[in-house]
């Protein structure tokens, strides 16, 4: 089992912008504390213990006064960790979890209370199979009824492969880090292209992870030109403690990113602010 390395120790605080009033991170994790909540036995990595007192220091430090907790994959169906943290957050977190078809209502229904507002699919390759369609549209159906969107981790060869289905789904989704495109990627288009659907958002999050060679600035014109296409159905966040990433960012420089990348004070506030309150129904 892989033991991955902790999120940056003293991230700065933002140097580019002000974090406005109910500012929301979109997607980042939990991880423990393990005494609590261990790491799954077969788990494909361990990650560095990272609970919601270490979130709330990085949040903190950044402004950040909401949250999106998105479930990882090697909690699988087990959300108790999220479940927990959203609970502690009396109304200022929202959650992501990892389900399918097999669920019965009232564990959805649980879910819901709990603040879960998304259903979450990986089909990024090193996670695991591809899940399959007809699964998704099950889950969907039922999802919808209470008022979820669903959620796509994609990389490059997945975008490809479900972009026409994707644009054909009934109901909102979400793709998360703009599908790990390599900064330069010609498939980019693809990924705008379903940006200016009615029913898909875009995180313009994890420039880190589309930027390998650790030099960020590389997805700023990724992250502007989402952010044109969409601006009332674009989201941003840490996806701290970034696991399974090749080298460690500072999340003062990731925020700081997105001044760069959406200048305008105003289309800022609604990345930050109104999306994702509209989204995840925060008050």
């Amino acid at each position: 089992m892989a033991q991955l390395p902790p999120p940056h120790p003293d991230p700065h605080p933002p140097r580019r912008l002000v974090a406005p009033a109910g500012a929301c991170d979109a997607h980042c994790h939990i991880f423990g504390p393990f005494a609590r909540f261990p790491t799954p036995e077969g788990a494909s990595y361990r990650p560095a213990e990272t609970p919601l007192e270490h979130y709330r220091a990085m949040a903190d430090r950044l402004g950040l006064a909401r949250a999106v907790f998105v479930q990882p994959a090697i909690y699988g169906s087990d959300h108790s960790v999220m479940l927990d943290a959203i609970a502690r957050g009396h109304g200022a977190y929202a959650g992501v979890g990892i389900l399918d078809d097999t669920l019965g209502d009232a564990t959805l229904t649980a879910l819901h209370i709990g603040g879960l507002r998304g259903a979450r699919f990986n089909f990024v390759g090193h996670l695991g199979a591809r899940p399959d369609r007809a699964m998704i549209e099950r889950t969907a159906a039922r999802v919808a009824l209470l008022g979820w969107h669903l959620v796509f981790h994609l990389d490059e060869a997945a975008l490809r492969a479900e972009a026409d289905w994707i644009a054909g789904l009934g109901v909102p989704v979400v793709i998360d880090h703009m599908a790990r495109l390599d900064a330069g990627s010609d498939a980019f288009a693809v990924l705008l292209g379903l940006a200016c659907l009615p029913h898909v958002w875009v995180k313009i999050s994890a420039a880190d992870r589309i930027c390998a060679d650790g030099d960020l600035s590389r997805a700023l014109p990724f992250m502007a030109a989402l952010a044109d296409a969409a601006p009332e159905r674009t989201l941003w966040g840490t996806d701290w403690p970034h696991p399974n990433i090749g080298w460690m960012p500072d999340d003062g420089d990731l925020i700081d990113l997105l001044a760069l990348a959406v200048p305008d004070a105003t289309a800022r506030h609604a990345i930050l602010v109104d999306n994702p309150a509209r989204l995840y129904s925060f008050s």
